[in-house]
């Protein structure tokens, strides 16, 4: 079969210069030829999640972002320069994932049989024109979907299902999950209800509250409120939530959470221990909404703790039974728990405008942008 194969397209680049200064701009990359194996996609939609824009803008201030000879620069704080060294230098392509059509592929019989087909994508460099992948990093979809409703079938997705599946892993029964009114907490919601799995929302607002209870949600509390240490005690006795996942990474949620359900716990113990209760309590962050440090009191007894949590190593440890499963469920659920909604759609030129920069690097809850490289 006659295959059409650029040459070259457009990809996003950010790079930390020496200087501190974050530079963002389009580079003419050349275009993989798909080898055995492999498909060449024509990338169509590509979401901006928390997780990129760590890549994509790092801890610039944006505030001070300008264009200067056709790329968007700002600077970065002098104080987070020894922690980017690894990077200094480096011209990064950012984009987690992706969809598009496969407009050629390898000579197998399994590349060729994708050629015409929408599929997700996942493995990087998701914010350019074209992708060369292998085969395990694609996700063949239904016939009929959109681009854009395939794009975001990987991090939110599996990270929801990976919280659940951390849950069972770990003997726990219930979860708690902060930033809950996001579009994973979302799912995640979705999930929980699906599955007969307990979970206690936290939010910041009561419009966000809102959006949880819309969905059916039982166990909702605004971290603002004046009554939140009373409402989330109650709720995690009543759930017997034992593992929280934060998205925070700051201040003292983390600690509150732990201590309520320290206090919850140590309520059915049939002795008192000045060790607490010996129940494993676990808040796992998973990610970086507040920069200030984790602050952690000592009133949640010994049997604790607090770690990070990544989607890939997760996955690494579920295996790859655990892991077809978890893609096969989203693939059925496209377009109910797992569907995502974006505010805007923008083209590449468009994502590096200061006022397109500015509205995404807000992460606002319910706003979602979409990258689609093939809009001009």
């Amino acid at each position: 079969m006659t295959q059409y194969i650029p040459t070259s397209g457009l990809q996003l680049r950010s790079i930390i210069k020496a200087s501190g200064e974050l530079e963002l701009s389009l580079v003419d990359t050349p275009v993989e030829t798909p080898k055995e194996g492999e498909v060449l996609v024509r990338v169509e939609a590509a979401p901006i999640n928390p997780s990129d824009l760590g890549l994509l803008l790092g801890p610039a201030d944006i505030s001070t972002a300008r264009v200067a000879a056709g790329k968007v620069v700002a600077d970065t704080p002098k104080a987070a320069l020894r922690s980017l060294a690894a990077r200094i230098g480096q011209s990064m392509p950012v984009g987690n994932e992706g969809a598009g059509m496969v407009i050629a592929a390898g000579p197998d019989a399994a590349s060729q049989a994708l050629i015409g087909r929408t599929v997700a994508m996942v493995g990087g460099a998701m914010y350019a024109q074209y992708r060369t992948l292998g085969l395990d990093d694609i996700l063949a979809l239904p016939d009929g979907t959109k681009p854009a409703d395939g794009a975001s079938c990987f991090i939110n997705p599996l990270t929801a299902l990976g919280m659940v599946e951390t849950m069972r892993m770990e003997g726990h029964t219930a979860l708690v999950h902060t930033a809950a009114a996001s579009n994973l907490g979302q799912m995640l919601q979705k999930i929980c209800a699906a599955d007969g799995v307990p979970l206690v929302n936290i939010v910041r607002s009561p419009e966000q509250a809102q959006i949880l209870r819309n969905l059916g949600a039982a166990y909702v509390l605004d971290s603002t409120s004046a009554k939140f240490t009373a409402e989330l005690l109650a709720a995690v006795s009543a759930t017997n939530a034992t593992l929280g996942f934060d998205a925070i990474g700051g201040g003292r949620l983390a600690s509150q959470i732990l201590t309520a359900m320290e206090v919850a716990q140590s309520a059915k113990a049939d002795r008192y221990s000045r060790y607490g209760s010996d129940v494993h309590k676990q808040v796992y962050v998973y990610g970086a909404l507040s920069a200030a440090p984790i602050e952690l009191g000592r009133s949640f007894g010994m049997a604790w703790g607090v770690g990070g949590w990544l989607l890939w190593p997760f996955l690494s440890r579920l295996g790859p039974t655990g892991v077809q499963r978890m893609r096969q469920r989203v693939v059925a659920e496209l377009k109910t728990t797992f569907a995502s909604h974006y505010t805007a759609e923008v083209s590449l030129q468009e994502a590096l405008q200061l006022d397109t920069i500015a509205a995404y690097s807000r992460r606002t809850t319910g706003e979602k942008y979409l990258i689609n490289p093939a809009k001009v």
